[in-house]
């Protein structure tokens, strides 16, 4: 069991018997009551998003994730497949579970895939990865005071701000948990 003050941004709770995502977490002192905390949760399962308001000490269950070595394989339609490193099964998730890493997922790319009870649920990502431009705008860098950005759209179908200096065919690094750029590979 953990209490509200142990509660924190990405951790997995069993509530009503269903496991949640913390989204978003707000400590809330209003006046003279007692003080509330405020979460945005995502069903792990159904993959949809609440709201719920707690008391300042309430108790969750804290869900005990399992996670394995997978590569990803490929996406056919709204199932993706990844094939367990040790074991070499094939599981299949579908996109609702995969949330944002979808955006910076690759074929072959190597990750590590979320279990509770034996059911998968999700996917971890590197904190970075690197994938190629495949188009972007001309750098004209024109009279811009400080250093100018231009919209980029990765392999993987997102768009993302570049620097003027990235020409399409480059490969960048992208960090998976604001989506920004980091930096040029090559």
């Amino acid at each position: 069991m953990i209490t509200t003050s142990e509660l924190k941004k990405g951790i997995t709770i069993e509530l009503e018997g269903q496991l949640y995502r913390i989204l978003d977490y707000q400590h809330i002192k209003l006046g003279r009551g007692t003080a509330q905390v405020k979460l945005r949760l995502r069903d792990l399962r159904g993959g949809h998003t609440i709201e719920r308001t707690f008391q300042a000490g309430d108790k969750f269950l804290r869900a005990h994730l399992e996670y394995r070595s997978v590569q990803y394989l490929y996406g056919e339609g709204d199932l993706h497949y990844f094939m367990d490193k040790e074991s070499f099964e094939q599981i299949a998730l579908d996109a609702a579970k995969l949330e944002d890493a979808l955006h910076y997922m690759t074929e072959g790319m190597s990750l590590d895939l979320a279990f509770y009870k034996d059911e998968p649920i999700g996917v971890e990502l590197p904190t970075s990865v690197e994938l190629r431009v495949i188009e972007t705008g001309p750098g004209f860098k024109g009279d811009t005071a400080t250093a100018g950005n231009k919209p980029a759209k990765l392999e993987t179908g997102i768009t993302i701000q570049v620097p003027l200096f990235i020409n399409s065919g480059d490969t960048v690094r992208v960090d998976t948990r604001t989506g920004e750029y980091l930096e040029r590979v090559s």
